[in-house]
């Protein structure tokens, strides 16, 4: 998570302390796109995380707070924000911002069977708590919207790049066509490594809903089983890491036929929609001259040869 609003120490000592916290001190985390987020330490050792919210506006942040709590009531591992004046949104930098407390654990850089398998596990769950949850979000970064980002993005693609999207449409449309009884609900939309935290085979905490969409359960689990499953540097799927995500997600949800169908197209057009995401960011970062050690920019490519594995092992 970039640091894209710099703060200071004495800045945020004023903002805390109405949630009953005096801060020692203040660690700017780098990764992530989107997000300004520090570690905080407070007089008591305690730690908390602060994040101030770059693209969401207020309402768009405190959205989430009832979500973070309904999944804390089904045994999901998450970080439920500190509230004060009946709230937990409140404004620093003339942005809004959130404290919640900081999970502790590490990202996994190479995934082990069994962290794969909780991961899973932890998903359905979300999937399950969420399903009929009464939430509606303006928010919207659905299929259809990355459609629109991949079609702006088009004319400034080379012609092997065009092809290769046009390649990954055809195929997606194809076979969600023939397949299309495949359910929708809430999905969390960037359950990636670094959005996990790990004690060893343990999952301690889930990451980062600020993408929370209604959307196919199918994308999210394309897009966990995608970065949950490579064998990075190589763009290939563990076929063993594979296994165990359905196995353990479908002990809490069973996948209709159509998904296990469909679930090849899907992880060829959940690389395009990250594919597409790092574009627009890099376009952006140019546009805005945003440089410098602070802001995280990740390599398009690495999704675009992860993205060509997948079309590759479509199936008609």
């Amino acid at each position: 998570m970039s640091v894209y609003t710099p703060l200071s120490l004495d800045e945020v000592r004023t903002f805390a302390a109405p949630y009953g916290l005096e801060v020692l001190e203040l660690n700017p985390i780098q990764g992530g796109i989107q997000n300004t987020n520090y570690f905080l330490v407070d007089v008591n050792r305690k730690q908390y995380v602060l994040t101030v919210f770059e693209e969401l506006d207020a309402q768009g942040a405190g959205e989430l707070i009832p979500v973070l709590e309904q999944l804390g009531t089904h045994d999901v591992p998450v970080a439920v924000p500190l509230k004060h004046s009946g709230q937990a949104v409140h404004v620093i930098a003339d942005k809004p911002a959130q404290i919640a407390p900081r999970l502790m654990g590490h990202h996994p850089l190479q995934t082990t069977v069994a962290q794969v398998a909780a991961i899973a596990d932890a998903q359905a769950k979300l999937h399950v708590a969420l399903q009929d949850f009464p939430l509606e979000r303006e928010y919207r970064r659905d299929h259809q919207y990355w459609t629109g980002v991949a079609e702006q993005l088009k004319p400034s693609m080379t012609p092997d790049d065009q092809t290769l999207l046009e390649q990954v449409y055809q195929a997606f449309n194809a076979k969600t066509a023939k397949y299309s009884n495949r359910p929708t609900g809430f999905i969390h939309s960037d359950l990636f490594r670094d959005n996990t935290l790990f004690e060893g085979e343990q999952l301690q905490g889930i990451l980062d809903f600020y993408e929370l969409n209604q959307d196919e359960l199918l994308f999210d689990i394309a897009i966990t089983i995608n970065d949950f499953c490579t064998e990075y540097p190589a763009a290939h799927l563990n076929s063993d890491k594979v296994a165990a995500y359905l196995a353990a997600y479908q002990k809490v949800r069973t996948l209709t036929s159509d998904e296990l169908a469909c679930l090849d197209v899907f992880l060829a057009m959940a690389a395009c929609r990250f594919w597409s995401m790092r574009l627009q960011v890099a376009q952006k970062n140019k546009e805005e001259g945003r440089t410098g050690d602070d802001i995280l920019q990740k390599d398009p490519q690495e999704m675009r040869a992860m993205m060509q594995d997948r079309l590759s092992h479509v199936k008609a």
